[in-house]
């Protein structure tokens, strides 16, 4: 091979690693910055590590047109849709990022290293469960989290609700619209901690509140059937509300020197209407901004991280051309 063609093909590699924009995550709203990017000409990268949130979900609920839709095809469907606007997806996991001037460089897990103008980041967060024997065993089939998302199929049956702090009366009194039979079980909680207004509370929407360590989750058949205290006593439930502890993924804007803001569920970035973070050129959208962010409230916020960073370019390169 010839010197210029090396240098030609060294040329041409180069362009294939610039990217307009890069998006850290292919969940929910990884996927939809996309489809707007890739609408918008911009040249995008998602790389995404396969992890997404409501993977051990059967079904996902509250999405209009999708209500019901098994969380692997909604994503399924999210990529061939990306696919038709030329947007890039690589099955890989971001090590690292920095910002280097007018750009940035990511790298990845697999080697390589790719630059980009804008960084829309994604990442989710992953939800510890409670230490609890059968817990993770059986999470999001009969041991659920958020009754918006599973309150419906389960509505009427006896509920438990698995206490990890005293916060978790909310979980217990919110329950409670989906049936009159749930019972509070307070773990290593004292009952002591409960306020008044929580206890006259909680008898008013008719929970049961027991006292007591959980020991186990008692299984018949491969389906929950009570809840075992230390004590030995059980209880028959056929389904069991906890509150994982969210564990947001904010290594890379970390990296990046982004701004959080300690909350009681974790640390987030700090951002604006449009998902912008302190950090220029940097956005985040998802669970990556708020344990909360449901599925649908994820794809909303990366629309609207991606229509700024549209807005964004645009201006910055007519301002460019303005100024020479």
């Amino acid at each position: 091979m010839d010197e210029t063609h090396k240098d030609e093909s060294h040329k041409n590699h180069a362009d294939r690693e610039n990217h307009d924009v890069v998006v850290v995550g292919g969940g929910a709203a990884g996927l939809s910055a996309a489809l707007v990017l890739g609408r918008a000409r911009l040249r995008t990268l998602v790389v995404d590590a396969g992890e997404p949130r409501n993977a051990p979900s059967a079904h996902m609920q509250g999405y209009l047109s999708r209500d019901g839709i098994p969380p692997a095809d909604f994503l399924a469907l999210g990529r061939e849709e990306i696919s038709r606007y030329g947007v890039e997806l690589c099955r890989d996991r971001v090590t690292d990022v920095a910002k280097e001037e007018e750009h940035f460089t990511v790298v990845l897990e697999a080697g390589r290293t790719v630059r980009a103008r804008r960084l829309v980041v994604a990442t989710g967060l992953k939800d510890e469960l409670p230490a609890v024997p059968g817990v993770a065993e059986r999470f999001g089939r009969d041991v659920l989290h958020c009754p918006f998302c599973h309150g419906w199929e389960v509505r009427d049956e006896p509920f438990g609700v698995l206490a990890s702090s005293a916060t978790s009366v909310h979980q217990a009194l919110m329950v409670s619209q989906w049936s009159k039979d749930v019972t509070f079980f307070l773990h290593r909680v004292a009952e002591a901690e409960l306020s008044d207004q929580d206890l006259r509370r909680l008898a008013a929407a008719g929970v049961d509140v027991v006292p007591g360590e959980v020991a186990e989750l008692v299984v018949e058949d491969d389906r929950l059937a009570g809840v075992r205290l230390a004590d030995g006593s059980v209880h028959a439930r056929s389904v069991l509300f906890v509150g994982p502890r969210p564990v947001p993924r904010t290594s890379l804007l970390e990296r990046l020197g982004a701004e959080l803001d300690e909350t009681p569920f974790g640390a987030y970035p700090v951002v604006d209407p449009t998902g912008l973070t302190s950090v220029p050129g940097v956005w985040a959208a998802g669970n990556a901004i708020g344990f909360s962010e449901q599925v649908v409230h994820a794809a909303s916020g990366g629309y609207r991280a991606a229509a700024a960073i549209v807005g964004d370019l645009l201006m910055y390169r007519l301002d460019t051309a303005v100024n020479e």
